[in-house]
């Protein structure tokens, strides 16, 4: 991540510390509220990118050295995925996920109490589904439906399952394993259109130099 904040541009603001000299003394911080982004014809064209399936608990350093031998490319994972905040958006390793558990649910038996309940696909005799499968349903539910094989109607009952809250936050971090990874090629129009985009343009009375502006009163501007 590292490397990334070598493209973000600067922002000063009038500094609150202490030992500042005068009222419009400056401090300069990097401005984190300007964030890069993929072009849109990149972002929006699955040719440009390539399927991963994160590993265990790989983070993404470890994804990017893995993919680009190069660690500090791991901002580029994030951005190719819109991954904002890493630990809503990322999967939790088995510690942290384990925490998150019991400070969302409390006491395990919480954690293994039902969260909500799914249906079994169902058939008729000749195979044509008239029912599908993994549907959140309530947990008593019936349906009739004609069987054309038997040339009668018939009534399906318990055919439901119940999806434990550990399972059902088991499946949501399963599913942010699934990400892509822009290919190795494009990696440096990646960061060519980065350097592109993150100065400032002049213009703006908070207008410094393109990789510094200023603010009053902590107001920032990308």
């Amino acid at each position: 991540m590292a490397q990334y904040f070598d493209y973000v541009p600067n922002f000063e603001y009038v500094s609150r510390l202490t030992d500042a000299k005068k009222i419009n003394d400056y401090v300069e911080v990097k401005n984190l509220f300007k964030r890069g982004i993929i072009r849109s014809d990149i972002f929006e064209n699955l040719a440009y990118f390539n399927k991963y399936k994160i590993i265990g608990d790989e983070r993404p350093d470890e994804v990017a050295n893995k993919i680009y031998n190069d660690s500090d490319l791991d901002w580029l994972v994030l951005l190719s995925n819109n991954v904002i905040n890493q630990v809503e958006e990322w999967p939790l390793d088995q510690q942290s996920f384990q925490n998150y558990l019991v400070s969302k649910y409390g006491s395990e038996e919480n954690i293994y109490a039902v969260h909500h309940y799914e249906s079994d696909e169902i058939k008729d005799s000749v195979g044509r589904v008239v029912f599908p499968g993994k549907l959140e349903v309530p947990q008593n539910i019936s349906i009739t439906y004609y069987d054309s094989g038997l040339g009668e109607e018939r009534i399906s009952t318990s055919f439901t399952y119940a999806v434990t809250n550990y399972t059902y936050e088991e499946r949501k971090q399963n599913d942010r394993r699934n990400i892509y990874v822009i290919k190795a090629e494009y990696v440096g129009l990646i960061i060519d259109n980065l350097e592109e985009i993150m100065p400032y343009q002049q213009g703006s009375s908070q207008y410094v130099s393109p990789s510094v502006t200023r603010g009053d009163n902590i107001r920032l501007y990308t």
